[in-house]
């Protein structure tokens, strides 16, 4: 059977109660993501940038813009969450952002920007108490309310996806 290119790791699962040392794993694949993200672009040249990883799908280029973007996003969720009751986030058309013209700017832009944000979601993070990660947020496109420790789940899990977009894609065009 051939490999989902869309999910080279596999969709994500949810897990219901979310143990801390679990809690721990999905805020170190957070904190580990900017630098995998630059690994996995690191000798890329412009031409390797701009190829899909999929037939259909972003260039690596998107990709790599997509995950401040997204990440960002997220940042701001959980900080609502900790700051209002509940409150009802506002999603965004991630596929109209990666067509938007700083998709096309310099890789490094979004590294450094992925690093920074990171360093600071990280602190916020890890000052957690067990009733913070409870608190509540609601997404227009999905049934119920999210807790933080899902959302928490959803961006340990992206993160590693899109940087195995890339990989995978490094490993099938033998890109060194």
């Amino acid at each position: 059977m051939e490999a989902d290119l869309r999910y080279p790791i596999g969709k994500r699962e949810r897990i219901e109660n979310v143990t801390d040392s679990q809690r721990r794993a999905f805020i170190d694949a957070i904190a580990e993501t900017p630098a995998k993200l630059r690994a996995a672009v690191a000798g890329l040249n412009d031409k390797q940038l701009d190829t899909p990883y999929r037939p259909g799908g972003w260039t690596v280029r998107q990709v790599v813009h997509h995950l401040p973007d997204s990440h960002l996003n997220s940042f701001v969720r959980f900080k609502l969450a900790l700051t209002e009751d509940a409150p009802t986030i506002k999603p965004y058309d991630e596929a109209r952002w990666a067509e938007l013209p700083d998709s096309k700017a310099p890789v490094e832009v979004s590294l450094s920007l992925l690093e920074d944000l990171h360093k600071r979601w990280i602190l916020l993070l890890n000052a957690l108490t067990p009733a913070d990660w409870k608190r509540t947020l609601r997404h227009p496109e999905h049934p119920g309310l999210m807790t933080l420790d899902d959302n928490l789940q959803i961006y340990a899990w992206h993160g590693r996806h899109h940087v195995a977009h890339i990989t995978a894609l490094r490993e099938r065009n033998g890109w060194r």
